[in-house]
């Protein structure tokens, strides 16, 4: 397991701040359309906020049921109570900050020493910390973040009219975006065992690679929802019972409870809806090759039906310039795609091996529950 760097503790804190302001332009962006009269934009904002919220408390508590399992029942009813007030997030962003904080500034870890001395056990905290809250954060990404920025950019395609709020929304979903991904990248290669630091030219190419192909797609699902927004939902529908069947078929082991596991993959199929994620940790060349194959063949099928079914509409909306935008979008982004696997992804993953040694007490057992936690999250 890698070190939790004073980088990692100022990536930890951005992303801190991104999370508290994303959330105040959600208010901001819904109060100006309430006050507009355009009541159902300022609705559909806030449900996915909404949802979003509800679907990361219920994931935090139960992790937190797992990590805290035969302790004082006292402290979860308190931790229950917090998340009931949809700030369970904010608790574990303050273990990770005092965990980061142990772990960057005031510890000096030893390579050779075992994950049960001090100065390796807070790095273990603080590492398992943020995996977590960066787990609930791709969650956030890809059920509230993305399909508010998909509406915000629907919206200028269908009104013509723009303003500062909406433009500050989608800088700031394009902004929770990239931290996110970054972190759980970050995270993914700090919690599995034999992985290489995610340095910065990896980063910037992970981060391309998934806003350039999710602002194509996302540019796609906006002109065909101008086109009809019944196909739109047919087609959004579609696409997440493909994905959601697809993860059934992988037999994810992600939860301890079946209820649990099948959130988790109801979940995964909204967010394969937008982009590609291996959920397995195995080779997915044939996969994701078939994905983005869709994703192209989809994105130039709206664009042809534009150009030869629906004239009136291509003047409204500067068919050409979204149309290279989307092109565009899409093919810089397949590049970069094809260069992050071909360069800096780690191909092999390590699956946790069953302990030989016996372990004793509480803190052995959440130790193996945390690094399965992590371990049969999505991956890339």
């Amino acid at each position: 397991m890698m070190k939790f760097t004073k980088q990692n503790f100022i990536f930890l804190v951005g992303g801190i701040i991104i999370y508290v302001v994303d959330i105040g332009v959600d208010f901001w962006v819904a109060s100006k359309y309430f006050c507009q009269g355009q009541y159902c934009w300022g609705i559909l904002i806030l449900c996915f906020r909404g949802l979003s919220s509800l679907i990361i408390q219920v994931f935090s508590y139960e992790w937190f049921k797992n990590d805290w399992e035969g302790t004082n029942t006292g402290k979860l009813k308190w931790i229950f109570l917090v998340h009931l007030f949809q700030c369970g997030i904010f608790i574990r962003y303050w273990f990770a900050l005092k965990y980061g904080c142990q772990a960057a500034f005031k510890q000096k870890s030893s390579g050779d020493a075992s994950e049960r001395d001090p100065p390796n056990f807070i790095q273990k905290q603080a590492v398992d910390a943020v995996a977590d809250i960066n787990m609930l954060r791709v969650f956030k990404t890809f059920l509230e973040t993305t399909p508010q920025l998909f509406v915000q950019i629907y919206i200028l395609m269908e009104h013509g009219k723009n303003n500062f709020c909406q433009y500050a929304a989608i800088i700031t979903s394009f902004c929770s975006i990239s931290f996110s991904t970054v972190d759980y990248q970050i995270s993914l290669r700090k919690s599995l065992p034999d992985k290489d630091e995610f340095r910065v030219l990896p980063k910037l190419v992970y981060v391309f690679y998934k806003l350039l192909t999710i602002t194509s797609w996302i540019l796609s699902i906006s002109l065909i929802t101008l086109l009809n927004v019944r196909s739109s939902v047919i087609l959004l529908i579609f696409l997440w019972i493909c994905g959601f069947t697809w993860t059934l078929k992988q037999h994810t082991t992600f939860c301890k409870s079946k209820k649990m596991e099948y959130l988790y993959r109801t979940v995964v199929g909204i967010i394969l809806i937008f982009t590609f994620f291996n959920i397995k940790g195995r080779k997915t060349k044939v996969c994701i090759s078939i994905y983005y194959a869709t994703h192209t063949i989809i994105t130039l099928g709206i664009l042809f039906v534009y150009m030869f079914w629906k004239p009136s509409i291509i003047k409204e909306i500067h068919f050409t310039i979204v149309s290279i935008l989307t092109i565009l979008s899409l093919v810089l982004g397949i590049i970069f795609l094809l260069v992050y696997y071909r360069l800096f992804h780690p191909t092999a993953y390590c699956r946790p091996q069953a302990c030989s040694d016996e372990v004793d007490g509480q803190a052995g057992q959440k130790d193996r529950v945390e690094i399965g936690r992590f371990q049969n999250f999505i991956m890339q």
